[in-house]
C-alpha cells in the first residue's frame, strides 16, 4: 500500500485521502495508493459509500508535470477514474483547495462532488499547451454543458465552488468540516438511495449546430497562434459526435499530438522557466531579505503612478513626490481613474478603490522620504537628473532603505556612485503599463548586497511581478537586445523592404505587434532622444540619422500625435500606411545612394530573429544573464515574445544553432557591423551540437 494515499472508514463511509504535499500532484505512487485504496473500499463490508479527499491544503491539484514526456508509469490516470467511475459503490468527491486538471478529473470520475465555499475547480493543461487527458474533455461536457466546457478547457482558467455549483460541476457546498460533511453527505444519498451517476452514461449535446465553429471563430484573434485549444475543441466535439468510449480514444489522440508538438515543449518550458527565474544564482534562501512595509516613488507621471499602483495594489504605503502640486494632482487623478475604470469591470470594488487610494500620501518634499524602507525614481531618462535625485535620496533616507532607479537604459552602477551606499542601489526595471506588465527587469550593479537582491526579487513576487535578476550593460537584457532587432528593421526599410511587411513579419511569427507599430505604441521621440544624446557625447556606437528619426524631427511620434510611422484616426488606434512616410523613405534612399531591392520575407525574419539571438548569446557569455531561461523569461513577459515558441532562446535551441551560427556568419559577411559577429558562446554550443540550455 502506498503511503501517499491512505484509507480509512468514518460513519459507515470508507474515506480515500491522498497525501502527496504541497498539492497532491497525481504521480505514480498517488496513482496506484488510489486504486489500491478504491479496492480495499470496495472489499470493505461495513463500507456504505466511499469518499475521496486531499489531505493537508488541497484536493489533488493536478497531474505530475515532472513525469510529462517520460515512459508512462502504470496505473496511468484514465485507468485509476475509469475504476472509480465503475465502482459498484457511490463514491463522493470532497474537494478543498484547487481541484485542477487531473484533480478535476478524478472528481469527474465520482458519482457526486462536494466543496468548500472557498475551493476552485479547473482544467489549465492548455496553459501546457494540452488538453486534458485523462476524460476531462469527454466527461466536463457531459456535466456542465457544452459552451461551458469548451470556456473551461480553452481558457484553461479556475472557477471558485459556487459558479462550478450553477454550472453543475459541483453537487453542494459545504462548510469547513469538509470531509464529516462529506461523509455525513454521503450517508444522505445512501439513506435516500441515490443512485450511482457515472457521467459517462450522460449525453452531451451542443446547443446549436454552429457552436463549434463560432467558438473556433471567436479563438481566432484570442488564441492567435496557438494549436492547443482549437485541439481542445476538436476533443469537445468529439464528446458529441462520439459514443464515449470513441471520445476517449479521440481526445488521447489528440492529447498526444500535442504532447509531441514543440509548442506545448515550449510552454512547458515557459512554466519551469518562470518558477526557476526567481531562484538567483549564487543567492540562497537563506539569504537575509530587508523588511518593506511602505516605499516612495519619485516622479507621478506614467511611469511613476503604474509604479505605485503595483505596490497600493499589495497593501503597501506609497508616498508619492512631485516637483509641482498641478503634476502630483494630475498623477493621484490618473490612479484614481485606473482604478475607477477596473472597477467599472467588476474586478475590484468601489471600496477597494479608496482603499488603495488611502494608501498614498502625496508630496513636494524629498524630506517625507525619510522613514520608507525602498524609493524608486521614475523621472526623466537623464543621468544628470537622476544624479540630483539619487544625491537627494542618499541625504534624506534611512541607513537601510533601498534606493532603486527604473532606468532602461542607463549605467546603474554610475547611478549607484551618486550615494555613499552603492550596496543599497539597485535597478528595478518597470515595464510600460506598470501597474499592467508582469516583467520586472532587476538590475544589480556591482556593489549591490546579496541582501538587496533577495529583498527586491522577493518584493517581485508580493507585488504580482515575475522578477529576473540581470547585470548592468547599456540597455540590460530587454531593450538590449530590442535595439538591434530595430536597427536591423530599419536597416531592411533602407535596402528596400516596407515598414509594413517588416511588420506583418513579426506579427506573423506571433508577437502582438511588429517593430514599427510598437515605436508608434511607445513614441518615436523617445528613441530619437535618446540616439541624439548618444551622438552628441560621441558614441561611437550610436546610429547614424535614420528616416525613423527624420519622422520624429517632423513632429510624427506616433499614436500620440496620430502620426509615425503609421497615421492613426481619432480614437482608433489601427496603423495605417501613409504615402507621406512612403516618400520620406524613398527621399532617405535616394540621399544615401541606396538602390532599393526585393526582400523577401524569410531575411526578414532570419536578420530581425537572428540578431537578436547572437546578442543574447553575448549577453549570457558577459553574465549580464545568468541562464539562458532568464533571457527567455524577459522577452516573454516584457515584449511579447510568443509563449508557444518559447522565448528567444529556446526557439532559437528548436530552429538549430549551427542553422543559425551559419546565417549570422553569412550576415556579417555581406551586412558587417559589430551586430553580426558572430558570438563565441554560440560559435561554441553549434560546433558541439548543443543548445543555450544545455550549457551549464
Amino acid at each position: 500500500m502506498s503511503d501517499a494515499v491512505t484509507y480509512e472508514r468514518r460513519d459507515g463511509i470508507g474515506v480515500i485521502t491522498v497525501n502527496n504535499p504541497p498539492v497532491n500532484a497525481l504521480g505514480q505512487a498517488v496513482r496506484q495508493g488510489l486504486k489500491e485504496c478504491l479496492d480495499q473500499g470496495l472489499a470493505d463490508g461495513e463500507a456504505r459509500a466511499l469518499v475521496v479527499t486531499g489531505g493537508g491544503n488541497t484536493f489533488p491539484a493536478g497531474a505530475d508535470i515532472r513525469e510529462f514526456g517520460k515512459p508512462p508509469q502504470e496505473p496511468s490516470l484514465p485507468d485509476v477514474i475509469d475504476a472509480y467511475e465503475s465502482s459498484d459503490k457511490l463514491v463522493v468527491a470532497a474537494i478543498h483547495g484547487t481541484a485542477l486538471g487531473g484533480g478535476l478529473e478524478v472528481a469527474l470520475g465520482c458519482d457526486y462532488r462536494v466543496a468548500v465555499e472557498s475551493a476552485a475547480v479547473g482544467v489549465p493543461e492548455v496553459k501546457l499547451g494540452l488538453l486534458p487527458g485523462a476524460g476531462g474533455t469527454q466527461r466536463l461536457p457531459r456535466l456542465a454543458g457544452v459552451q461551458n466546457a469548451l470556456e473551461m478547457i480553452t481558457g484553461g482558467n479556475q472557477v471558485k465552488a459556487p459558479k462550478a455549483r450553477d454550472m453543475g460541476i459541483i453537487d453542494a457546498i459545504v462548510g469547513a468540516d469538509l470531509v464529516d460533511e462529506a461523509v455525513a453527505y454521503a450517508n444522505k444519498l445512501v439513506s435516500e438511495a441515490a443512485p450511482r451517476r457515472p457521467i459517462r452514461d450522460m449525453e452531451a449535446s451542443a446547443e446549436s449546430d454552429s457552436v463549434f465553429d463560432d467558438f473556433e471563430k471567436g479563438l481566432q484573434k484570442k488564441a492567435r497562434g496557438f494549436l492547443a485549444p482549437f485541439h481542445c475543441v476538436k476533443a469537445v466535439r468529439a464528446a458529441v459526435d462520439l459514443p464515449f468510449r470513441e471520445g476517449l480514444k479521440r481526445e488521447r489522440e489528440l492529447f498526444q499530438e500535442l504532447m509531441d508538438s514543440p509548442q506545448s515543449k515550449a510552454q512547458r518550458h515557459v512554466f519551469f522557466a518562470e518558477r526557476e527565474v526567481g531562484k538567483v544564482p549564487g543567492i540562497g534562501k537563506d539569504t537575509p531579505k530587508r523588511e518593506i512595509k511602505s516605499v516612495g516613488v519619485v516622479g507621478a507621471g506614467t511611469m511613476g503612478g503604474g509604479i505605485a499602483m503595483n505596490f497600493l495594489n499589495a497593501g503597501i504605503p506609497v508616498i508619492i513626490k512631485e516637483v509641482k502640486q498641478e503634476a502630483l494632482d494630475k498623477g493621484l487623478s490618473v490612479i484614481r481613474k485606473n482604478y475607477e475604470s477596473t472597477a467599472k469591470k467588476g474586478r475590484i470594488s468601489m471600496d477597494d478603490v479608496d482603499k488603495r487610494m488611502g494608501l498614498i500620501m502625496p508630496t513636494l518634499d524629498y524630506d517625507d522620504f525619510k522613514d520608507v524602507d525602498l524609493v524608486i525614481e521614475a523621472v526623466f531618462e537623464s543621468m544628470d537628473v537622476k544624479q540630483d535625485v539619487f544625491e537627494t535620496l542618499d541625504r534624506v533616507c534611512k541607513p537601510g532603505a533601498i534606493l532603486a532607479t527604473n532606468t532602461s537604459t542607463l549605467d546603474v552602477n554610475r547611478i549607484a556612485s551618486f550615494t555613499g551606499r552603492p550596496e543599497d542601489v539597485m535597478g528595478m526595471h518597470f515595464f510600460s503599463p506598470a501597474n499592467v506588465m508582469k516583467l520586472l527587469e532587476n538590475v544589480r550593479g556591482d556593489k549591490t548586497s546579496d541582501e538587496v537582491v533577495a529583498t527586491v526579487m522577493d518584493l517581485s513576487k508580493r507585488i504580482g511581478k515575475v522578477g529576473v535578476c540581470v547585470g548592468v550593460c547599456d540597455g540590460f537584457v530587454g531593450n538590449r537586445m530590442l535595439h538591434k532587432r530595430q536597427a536591423e528593421a530599419v536597416a531592411l526599410v533602407d535596402e528596400g523592404a516596407s515598414p509594413e511587411q517588416v511588420d506583418k513579419v513579426i506579427y506573423d511569427f506571433g508577437f502582438p505587434m511588429g517593430p514599427f507599430a510598437m515605436s508608434d505604441l511607445a513614441g518615436l521621440d523617445i528613441g530619437y532622444s535618446i540616439r541624439l544624446e548618444r551622438r552628441k557625447a560621441g558614441d561611437p556606437d550610436a546610429q547614424e540619422l535614420t528616416w525613423l528619426d527624420k519622422l520624429a524631427e517632423k513632429g510624427r511620434y506616433g499614436q500620440k500625435t496620430q502620426a509615425g510611422v503609421y497615421r492613426y484616426e481619432e480614437g482608433d488606434r489601427t496603423p495605417k500606411p501613409d504615402p507621406e512616410v512612403a516618400e520620406l523613405i524613398e527621399q532617405h534612399r535616394r540621399d544615401k545612394g541606396i538602390t532599393p531591392r526585393e526582400v523577401s520575407d524569410q531575411e526578414i525574419l532570419e536578420r530581425c530573429m537572428y540578431v537578436m539571438v547572437n546578442e543574447g548569446s553575448k549577453i549570457l557569455e558577459e553574465g549580464i544573464a545568468a541562464r539562458a531561461l532568464d533571457v527567455d523569461i524577459v522577452w516573454i513577459y516584457g515584449y511579447g515574445f510568443p509563449v508557444y515558441r518559447g522565448g528567444t532562446m529556446f526557439w532559437a535551441d528548436q530552429v538549430g544553432l549551427g542553422e543559425i551560427r551559419d546565417r549570422v556568419r553569412q550576415f556579417y559577411q555581406d551586412q558587417g557591423g559589430e551586430q553580426w559577429k558572430p558570438s563565441p558562446l554560440l560559435e561554441q554550443l553549434a560546433s558541439e551540437g548543443k543548445g543555450f540550455h544545455d550549457a551549464k
